[in-house]
């Protein structure tokens, strides 16, 4: 069986998911790499409550970025996937960043922030839901 032959079109959508998948897997990396600087830098220098914001910030943006590249590979499936992936996307810059900034800064108005990311974790999830139920194989 040969590769499938796009159009310009479809290699520009492709190319276009690339780039997200390639976002969602920068913050898989930055989850990874926050997770050990908390563990290893900031056990010391963060009280208890800090800390756990630190914790839940990046276990938050290792589930979404995994769910923003697994979304991202449904491409060919689902016509609404970048609407799904700019949830994914901004809820993870909203809810752990706010977390993120809240533990170094202490400046608790963030707090206000972050379910705003929750928020758009929600919308992904119910969309990407509600896209897969109603598909219907061409």
């Amino acid at each position: 069986m040969s590769a499938p032959d796009y159009s310009s079109v479809e290699k520009h959508t492709a190319t276009s998911y690339t780039k997200w998948s390639a976002a969602f897997a920068f913050q898989a990396a930055i989850s990874v790499a926050a997770g050990a600087f908390g563990a290893h830098a900031l056990a010391d220098a963060l009280d208890a409550s800090a800390l756990g914001w630190w914790h839940t910030g990046s276990q938050y943006l290792m589930y979404h970025a995994l769910a923003g590249l697994i979304a991202s590979s449904l491409l060919h499936y689902l016509p609404s996937l970048k609407t799904i992936l700019r949830f994914f996307f901004v809820g993870n810059i909203l809810f752990a960043g706010s977390l993120y900034i809240m533990s170094l800064t202490d400046f608790r108005i963030l707090g206000a922030v972050t379910p705003l990311g929750g928020t758009g974790y929600l919308i992904a999830w119910f969309y990407l839901g509600w896209s897969l139920w109603r598909y219907k194989k061409p």
